[in-house]
Protein backbone atom coordinates (compact mmCIF):
# COMPACT_ATOMS: atom_id res chain seq x y z
CA UNK A 1 0.00 0.00 0.00
CA UNK A 2 1.25 3.41 -0.60
CA UNK A 3 1.71 6.30 1.41
CA UNK A 4 -0.97 8.18 -0.69
CA UNK A 5 -3.39 5.33 0.15
CA UNK A 6 -2.66 4.41 3.56
CA UNK A 7 -3.19 8.23 4.02
CA UNK A 8 -6.81 8.15 2.38
CA UNK A 9 -7.60 4.93 4.20
CA UNK A 10 -6.37 7.17 7.84
CA UNK A 11 -9.32 10.12 6.96
CA UNK A 12 -11.64 8.11 5.60
CA UNK A 13 -11.61 6.03 9.51
CA UNK A 14 -10.99 9.82 11.09
CA UNK A 15 -14.11 10.67 9.11
CA UNK A 16 -16.16 6.98 10.21
CA UNK A 17 -15.41 8.11 14.02
CA UNK A 18 -16.63 11.28 13.48
CA UNK A 19 -19.76 10.16 12.61
CA UNK A 20 -20.44 7.62 15.13
CA UNK A 21 -19.26 9.80 17.95
CA UNK A 22 -22.11 12.19 16.26
CA UNK A 23 -24.64 9.52 16.36
CA UNK A 24 -23.88 8.81 19.72
CA UNK A 25 -24.08 12.28 20.85
CA UNK A 26 -27.15 12.85 18.82
CA UNK A 27 -28.92 10.28 20.71
CA UNK A 28 -27.57 11.29 23.97
CA UNK A 29 -29.06 14.73 23.45
CA UNK A 30 -32.16 13.76 21.75
CA UNK A 31 -33.15 11.14 25.07
CA UNK A 32 -31.79 14.45 27.21
CA UNK A 33 -34.50 16.34 25.61
CA UNK A 34 -37.08 14.62 25.60
CA UNK A 35 -36.38 13.89 29.42
CA UNK A 36 -35.86 17.76 29.93
CA UNK A 37 -39.63 18.51 28.81
CA UNK A 38 -41.07 15.37 30.25
CA UNK A 39 -40.67 14.87 33.37
CA UNK A 40 -38.02 17.05 33.87
CA UNK A 41 -34.93 17.57 35.60
CA UNK A 42 -36.59 18.20 39.21
CA UNK A 43 -38.12 15.33 38.63
CA UNK A 44 -35.53 13.09 38.09
CA UNK A 45 -33.61 14.39 41.05
CA UNK A 46 -36.87 13.57 43.22
CA UNK A 47 -36.31 9.75 42.44
CA UNK A 48 -32.32 9.87 42.64
CA UNK A 49 -32.81 11.25 46.01
CA UNK A 50 -35.65 9.29 47.12
CA UNK A 51 -33.31 6.88 49.17
CA UNK A 52 -31.19 9.40 50.80
CA UNK A 53 -34.62 11.43 51.64
CA UNK A 54 -36.43 8.26 53.13
CA UNK A 55 -33.37 8.25 56.07
CA UNK A 56 -33.25 12.03 57.18
CA UNK A 57 -35.51 12.47 59.78
CA UNK A 58 -39.12 13.55 59.08
CA UNK A 59 -39.66 17.48 57.78
CA UNK A 60 -35.82 17.49 57.16
CA UNK A 61 -34.12 18.40 53.55
CA UNK A 62 -31.10 18.43 51.67
CA UNK A 63 -29.56 21.75 50.82
CA UNK A 64 -27.65 23.47 48.36
CA UNK A 65 -24.88 25.71 48.97
CA UNK A 66 -23.88 26.94 45.64
CA UNK A 67 -25.44 29.88 44.04
CA UNK A 68 -26.17 27.93 40.80
CA UNK A 69 -26.40 24.56 42.31
CA UNK A 70 -30.03 24.27 42.51
CA UNK A 71 -30.17 24.60 39.01
CA UNK A 72 -27.25 22.52 37.61
CA UNK A 73 -26.82 19.55 39.85
CA UNK A 74 -30.69 18.51 38.68
CA UNK A 75 -29.47 18.93 34.87
CA UNK A 76 -26.43 17.02 35.35
CA UNK A 77 -28.74 14.34 36.87
CA UNK A 78 -30.57 14.52 33.57
CA UNK A 79 -27.78 14.60 31.29
CA UNK A 80 -26.37 10.93 33.70
CA UNK A 81 -29.73 9.85 33.16
CA UNK A 82 -29.79 10.70 29.18
CA UNK A 83 -26.36 8.71 29.24
CA UNK A 84 -27.69 5.59 30.25
CA UNK A 85 -30.60 5.63 28.52
CA UNK A 86 -29.01 6.02 25.33
CA UNK A 87 -26.00 3.60 26.27
CA UNK A 88 -27.33 0.71 23.50
CA UNK A 89 -26.91 3.43 20.91
CA UNK A 90 -23.79 4.58 22.04
CA UNK A 91 -22.02 0.83 22.18
CA UNK A 92 -23.65 0.15 19.29
CA UNK A 93 -22.00 3.12 17.38
CA UNK A 94 -18.39 1.73 19.62
CA UNK A 95 -18.95 -1.63 18.02
CA UNK A 96 -20.38 -0.91 14.33
CA UNK A 97 -16.68 1.91 14.20
CA UNK A 98 -14.56 -1.46 14.90
CA UNK A 99 -16.70 -4.47 12.86
CA UNK A 100 -14.85 -4.07 9.77
CA UNK A 101 -11.25 -4.80 11.50
CA UNK A 102 -13.32 -8.12 13.19
CA UNK A 103 -13.09 -11.55 11.77
CA UNK A 104 -16.33 -12.91 11.43
CA UNK A 105 -15.91 -15.13 14.80
CA UNK A 106 -14.92 -12.37 16.57
CA UNK A 107 -18.49 -9.76 15.00
CA UNK A 108 -20.72 -12.57 16.56
CA UNK A 109 -18.91 -12.58 19.54
CA UNK A 110 -19.22 -8.72 19.98
CA UNK A 111 -22.49 -8.03 19.65
CA UNK A 112 -24.04 -10.06 22.80
CA UNK A 113 -21.03 -8.90 24.28
CA UNK A 114 -22.35 -5.26 23.95
CA UNK A 115 -25.62 -6.38 25.19
CA UNK A 116 -24.86 -8.40 28.02
CA UNK A 117 -22.14 -6.14 29.12
CA UNK A 118 -25.24 -3.06 29.09
CA UNK A 119 -27.36 -5.37 31.04
CA UNK A 120 -24.85 -6.16 33.54
CA UNK A 121 -24.15 -2.17 34.08
CA UNK A 122 -27.72 -0.95 34.54
CA UNK A 123 -28.01 -4.32 36.77
CA UNK A 124 -25.01 -2.76 39.05
CA UNK A 125 -26.90 0.48 39.01
CA UNK A 126 -30.10 -0.97 40.05
CA UNK A 127 -28.73 -2.99 43.09
CA UNK A 128 -26.94 -0.02 43.88
CA UNK A 129 -30.06 2.13 44.09
CA UNK A 130 -32.13 -0.13 45.35
CA UNK A 131 -30.27 -2.50 47.72
CA UNK A 132 -27.28 -0.42 48.45
CA UNK A 133 -28.46 3.35 48.99
CA UNK A 134 -31.17 2.33 51.34
CA UNK A 135 -29.14 0.33 53.75
CA UNK A 136 -26.18 2.54 53.63
CA UNK A 137 -28.12 5.89 54.45
CA UNK A 138 -30.40 3.99 57.39
CA UNK A 139 -27.00 2.39 58.79
CA UNK A 140 -25.52 5.93 58.56
CA UNK A 141 -28.88 7.60 60.13
CA UNK A 142 -28.74 5.24 62.51
CA UNK A 143 -25.24 6.61 63.97
CA UNK A 144 -25.92 10.39 63.87
CA UNK A 145 -26.80 11.63 67.37
CA UNK A 146 -29.85 13.21 68.29
CA UNK A 147 -28.60 16.70 68.65
CA UNK A 148 -27.07 17.04 64.87
CA UNK A 149 -29.65 17.15 62.19
CA UNK A 150 -28.68 16.00 59.01
CA UNK A 151 -28.88 17.97 56.11
CA UNK A 152 -26.50 17.34 53.31
CA UNK A 153 -25.83 18.93 50.34
CA UNK A 154 -27.27 17.66 47.21
CA UNK A 155 -24.17 18.63 45.15
CA UNK A 156 -21.80 16.10 47.41
CA UNK A 157 -24.70 13.79 47.18
CA UNK A 158 -24.89 13.51 43.69
CA UNK A 159 -20.98 13.25 43.25
CA UNK A 160 -21.23 10.64 45.57
CA UNK A 161 -24.29 8.83 43.32
CA UNK A 162 -21.94 8.81 40.76
CA UNK A 163 -19.36 7.45 41.67
CA UNK A 164 -21.21 4.69 43.37
CA UNK A 165 -23.09 4.14 40.12
CA UNK A 166 -19.83 3.54 38.49
CA UNK A 167 -18.28 1.19 41.03
CA UNK A 168 -21.04 -0.82 41.18
CA UNK A 169 -22.03 -1.27 37.31
CA UNK A 170 -18.07 -1.93 36.69
CA UNK A 171 -18.00 -4.63 39.71
CA UNK A 172 -21.06 -5.85 37.76
CA UNK A 173 -18.97 -6.29 34.43
CA UNK A 174 -16.53 -8.63 36.29
CA UNK A 175 -18.37 -11.92 34.59
CA UNK A 176 -17.11 -10.28 31.17
CA UNK A 177 -13.89 -9.66 31.75
CA UNK A 178 -13.26 -12.63 33.68
CA UNK A 179 -14.46 -14.92 30.22
CA UNK A 180 -12.48 -12.28 27.84
CA UNK A 181 -9.41 -12.92 29.49
CA UNK A 182 -10.53 -16.87 29.29
CA UNK A 183 -11.43 -16.54 25.53
CA UNK A 184 -8.41 -14.16 24.61
CA UNK A 185 -5.90 -17.41 26.42
CA UNK A 186 -4.17 -14.81 28.40
CA UNK A 187 -5.34 -17.19 31.49
CA UNK A 188 -6.85 -20.41 32.01
CA UNK A 189 -10.12 -21.49 33.94
CA UNK A 190 -7.89 -23.40 36.51
CA UNK A 191 -5.89 -20.71 37.46
CA UNK A 192 -8.66 -18.62 38.11
CA UNK A 193 -10.02 -20.71 40.34
CA UNK A 194 -6.55 -20.96 41.62
CA UNK A 195 -6.70 -17.17 42.29
CA UNK A 196 -9.54 -16.84 44.48
CA UNK A 197 -8.48 -15.98 47.97
CA UNK A 198 -6.26 -12.97 45.87
CA UNK A 199 -9.70 -12.06 44.57
CA UNK A 200 -10.96 -11.96 48.22
CA UNK A 201 -8.55 -9.85 49.43
CA UNK A 202 -8.88 -7.23 46.48
CA UNK A 203 -12.55 -6.99 46.41
CA UNK A 204 -12.31 -6.00 49.61
CA UNK A 205 -9.18 -3.50 49.40
CA UNK A 206 -11.29 -1.87 46.05
CA UNK A 207 -14.35 -2.07 48.35
CA UNK A 208 -12.12 -0.26 51.27
CA UNK A 209 -10.88 2.76 48.79
CA UNK A 210 -13.70 3.29 46.15
CA UNK A 211 -16.76 3.31 49.20
CA UNK A 212 -17.28 5.49 52.36
CA UNK A 213 -15.59 4.09 55.28
CA UNK A 214 -18.33 1.81 56.53
CA UNK A 215 -18.41 -1.56 57.09
CA UNK A 216 -21.70 -1.95 55.76
CA UNK A 217 -20.90 -0.44 52.08
CA UNK A 218 -17.82 -1.77 51.72
CA UNK A 219 -19.11 -5.45 52.64
CA UNK A 220 -21.85 -4.94 50.10
CA UNK A 221 -19.43 -4.24 46.84
CA UNK A 222 -16.87 -6.47 48.11
CA UNK A 223 -19.16 -10.04 48.26
CA UNK A 224 -20.94 -9.26 45.00
CA UNK A 225 -17.75 -8.58 43.31
CA UNK A 226 -16.66 -11.92 44.82
CA UNK A 227 -19.58 -13.65 43.86
CA UNK A 228 -19.57 -12.35 40.26
CA UNK A 229 -15.98 -13.70 39.77
CA UNK A 230 -17.37 -17.02 40.25
CA UNK A 231 -20.37 -16.85 38.14
CA UNK A 232 -17.35 -15.52 34.99
CA UNK A 233 -15.31 -18.51 36.26
CA UNK A 234 -18.14 -20.91 35.91
CA UNK A 235 -19.27 -19.64 32.63
CA UNK A 236 -15.81 -19.55 31.04
CA UNK A 237 -15.34 -23.12 31.93
CA UNK A 238 -18.66 -23.93 30.93
CA UNK A 239 -17.33 -22.32 27.24
CA UNK A 240 -14.23 -23.83 27.16
CA UNK A 241 -15.78 -27.21 27.75
CA UNK A 242 -18.11 -26.65 24.56
CA UNK A 243 -15.66 -25.36 22.45
CA UNK A 244 -13.43 -28.62 23.49
CA UNK A 245 -16.56 -31.01 22.52
CA UNK A 246 -17.06 -28.90 18.93
CA UNK A 247 -13.40 -29.20 18.06
CA UNK A 248 -12.99 -33.15 18.64
CA UNK A 249 -16.25 -33.38 16.93
CA UNK A 250 -14.47 -31.65 13.86
CA UNK A 251 -11.48 -33.45 14.15
CA UNK A 252 -13.33 -36.95 13.82
CA UNK A 253 -12.87 -38.39 10.60
CA UNK A 254 -16.37 -40.36 11.27
CA UNK A 255 -18.63 -37.38 11.22
CA UNK A 256 -16.84 -35.83 7.80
Amino acid sequence: MTQEASQDTFISHLVELRSRLLRAVSAVLAVFVILFIYPGPSAIYDVLAQPMLASLPEGTRMIATGVITPFMVPIKVTLLASFVLALPVVLYQAWAFVAPGLYRHEQRLALPLIASSTLLFLAGMAFCYFVVFRTVFQFIAGFAPESITPAPDIEAYVSFVITMFVAFGVTFEVPIAVILLVKSGMVTVEKLRGARGYVIVGAFVIAAVVTPPDVVSQFMLAVPLCLLYEVGVVVAGMLKVKEAAADELESDPDNG
